[in-house]
């Protein structure tokens, strides 16, 4: 069952780093058949969409290797999408690391992309909370 409450969802944090090189891409709406089912995320916005993507999906393509490279950290504690105050604890903890992050919040989970070489770090701040 989802949790609402964020005592809760800190005590159960239980982060997560998935293994993988993620990039973020944009194209156009007609690139994206290109990718096929290998996109982990795909958003589409007015100006592109974007495509978070494993980077051994786009080496081969030079046009994307000077993207950064983000780890993928992953709470798997089971967050209802109504919950309120969860991101803006995570973001908190690592923003005063100094620690970029993006979010992407999924039905059961929320899914944390940080800069590759701060990975470890990300981790061990959220495991603190």
């Amino acid at each position: 069952m989802a949790e609402k409450d964020l005592t809760q969802l800190l005590k159960n944090l239980s982060p997560r780093l998935i293994p993988g090189d993620f990039v973020f891409l944009t194209v156009q709406e007609d690139e994206v058949a290109e990718f096929g089912k290998t996109p982990l995320a795909l958003f589409r916005e007015e100006e592109a969409v974007t495509i978070v993507i494993e980077r051994s999906f786009v080496d081969r393509s030079k046009r994307y290797l000077s993207q950064p490279i983000w780890a993928l950290i992953t709470l798997t504690v089971n967050s209802d999408l109504e919950a309120v105050g969860l991101i803006a604890a995570v973001s908190n903890a690592l923003k005063a690391q100094e620690i970029p992050v993006n979010v992407f919040s999924a039905f059961f989970h929320d899914h944390l992309f940080v800069p590759k070489s701060r990975a470890k770090e990300a981790l061990e701040v959220l495991q603190g909370l």
